[in-house]
């Protein structure tokens, strides 16, 4: 009789996980950082100067709440739920991939502490370069995307950890 065995992470390549992990990190700065066509992105940078980054600062949201509050109060118009629960959501891979690519990421505060700043790197970038706005509600929502993914991780582990006890108990 054959054993199934559950797929899990942990019997998978860590070089496969690794490039999973690449290549949705190389999503994630696409779709939030160049996320308008190359032309648009070569016509932005070409205004840098200055002033223009000066201007950055004018347009940022430095105010917690702030946005989430517009994205609730004008929900009927916009696309107000997809920018709140799309900046929530794109972030749970990271807290659930990034515990089997980096080991110490298993701990909470580690993984709190890298998200945070990928995250306000991204922010920070958007300010100063004009590829986007900084919104402080962004990192906000990012993180919590990637604690979510991070309590996915750690039930996920737990399941294979019962699964994998019981099939021991039998045997």
């Amino acid at each position: 009789m054959i054993k199934s065995k559950v797929w899990d992470f942990k019997s998978w390549n860590a070089k496969h996980i690794k490039l999973v992990f690449f290549i949705y990190i190389a999503i994630v700065i696409k779709v939030i950082i160049f996320k308008y066509p190359w032309e648009n992105l070569m016509a932005i940078a070409g205004t840098w100067r200055r002033g223009i980054v000066l201007e950055g600062l004018d347009t940022a949201n430095f105010t917690l709440f702030k946005t989430i509050r517009m994205y609730i109060d004008y929900s009927y118009m916009l696309n107000s739920f997809e920018n709140l629960v799309g900046n929530v959501v794109v972030f749970i891979p990271f807290g659930f991939l990034l515990p089997y690519v980096k080991e110490s990421c298993k701990r909470f505060w580690v993984l709190f502490l890298n998200t945070f700043i990928f995250v306000l790197g991204i922010e920070v970038f958007q300010l100063f370069s004009a590829f986007g706005a900084f919104d402080v509600d962004d990192i906000l929502l990012n993180c919590f995307g990637a604690m979510l993914g991070w309590i996915a991780y750690v039930k996920w582990e737990s399941i294979l950890g019962n699964i994998e006890r019981k099939r021991q108990k039998h045997n």
